[in-house]
């Protein structure tokens, strides 16, 4: 049923294009390239990454420096998840309309209060943000409200296609209102349920879901999981009694698998993000994959 109703809010935005030159869209990571397809209808939409790709570290490749070069609007997480390789982009680009400061350049993370702030970096890794855990598109919450800053700024780059932007965010929102309803419902069955992780890729998800997240792979964030930081948490999670071990797609699950097949507990491989090319290719569709897989693993 969500699948067609899906299918409906889809044609539903085609049907509100109009005359107007269509915008060209640059993200940097795929969540927010789904979500631009749904509030800029008729936008060409790039993604600089993929669910399997780690964003914190891209190649600075001539295809992508073309695809900058062409943009109308940037749309990025920021708060340094970018930092070693945008920079080098927009440099070589050169396109005065997505520099820093400028209305085609959007950071997400400057519109949202995020989670784990540090005072300083961590030296050995560019994982540990100070300003916070940059994968904040894993809250509704937040999700909603971001919608609104990216079709705010469609509307102040593109005012000729104003009406346009604002019909696809009523449509749009008033479908994932519809859908968090839901997700809460389906929420409530996790509340207070330990989970051992691998990375901070799923910490909003699972702080929204009211799970406790108990233990985690890496020894320092950014850190790959060594066999003896997973030996030395077997002891906790045969207390704590996990109900899964969670990485996401882009991991080496190495560790994850190793100490699922010591302790019993589920591994858990998720995607941390939409699948552009696949089944699971917009938020909508994410957070109802995602919640499922939690519920099963009760």
């Amino acid at each position: 049923m969500l699948r067609i109703a899906s299918k409906l809010f889809a044609l539903s935005l085609l049907a509100l294009v109009n005359t107007a030159q269509a915008l060209t869209i640059f993200t940097c990571e795929p969540e927010w390239a789904a979500l631009s397809e749904e509030l800029a209808p008729g936008a060409k939409v790039f993604s600089a990454t993929h669910v399997y790709q780690d964003p914190h570290y891209i190649e600075a490749r001539p295809s992508l420096i073309s695809k900058l070069a062409k943009a109308d609007l940037v749309i990025c997480s920021g708060a340094g998840l970018e930092s070693g390789w945008l920079p080098a982009l927009q440099k070589r680009a050169a396109n005065r309309k997505v520099i820093d400061g400028a209305d085609g350049m959007l950071y997400l993370s400057q519109y949202i209060k995020t989670i784990d702030q540090h005072e300083t970096e961590f030296f050995s890794t560019k994982h540990v943000h100070p300003e916070g855990n940059p994968h904040f598109h894993l809250d509704p919450d937040r999700v909603l409200k971001l919608a609104l800053v990216i079709s705010q700024r469609l509307q102040r780059i593109d005012s000729d296609s104003q009406q346009l932007y604002q019909q696809a965010f009523e449509q749009w929102q008033k479908h994932w209102q519809k859908s968090m309803e839901q997700w809460q419902q389906q929420a409530m069955t996790l509340i207070g349920q330990p989970v051992v992780v691998q990375h901070t890729s799923f910490s909003y998800l699972i702080k929204w879901a009211g799970m406790d997240a108990i233990a985690d792979l890496e020894p320092e964030p950014g850190v790959p999981p060594t066999m003896a930081h997973a030996q030395s948490l077997i002891d906790d999670a045969r207390q704590e009694q996990p109900v899964a071990i969670i990485t996401n797609w882009y991991q080496n699950d190495r560790a994850a698998r190793w100490m699922s097949d010591k302790t019993g507990v589920k591994h858990l491989n998720l995607p941390a993000t939409v699948d552009l090319k696949g089944d699971i290719n917009n938020l909508q569709r994410l957070f109802d994959y995602l919640l499922i897989q939690l519920q099963e693993v009760q």
